[in-house]
């Protein structure tokens, strides 16, 4: 089994150095919510939360969106509202996509818009 949020949240945290209630203040909550988080006490926070955390991190949100199960409103409006991005999606998981497929899939779309 992977880790959990919380578990990577704690690895980012201690990696950069800085104590929960650190955290807390920079997202704007209660240094309690961020133990809770890490302790794995509270399920993983909404998107948008999960996004406040990378940035007040400095980290990309890639890895803890991943671990939430979560994705930010923005890309979940763009893909919904497409069908072309639902049948591209529903093939992707027909599939059973590696990791490594995905980011390989990425990589050819960076280069598709160059």
């Amino acid at each position: 089994m992977g880790e959990t949020f919380g578990q990577k949240l704690r690895a980012l945290r201690r990696a950069i150095g800085i104590t929960q209630r650190k955290l807390a203040e920079c997202v704007g909550v209660d240094f309690s919510y961020i133990s809770k988080l890490e302790n794995d006490r509270l399920p993983p926070p909404a998107a948008d939360t999960v996004v406040k955390v990378c940035e007040a991190l400095g980290v990309a949100p890639d890895e803890l969106l991943a671990a939430s199960g979560k994705m930010p409103p923005q890309i979940q409006q763009s893909v919904s509202s497409s069908p072309a991005a639902i049948r591209f999606l529903r093939s992707a998981q027909t599939m059973k996509l590696s990791e490594t497929e995905w980011a390989q899939l990425s990589e050819l779309l960076k280069r598709l818009r160059e």
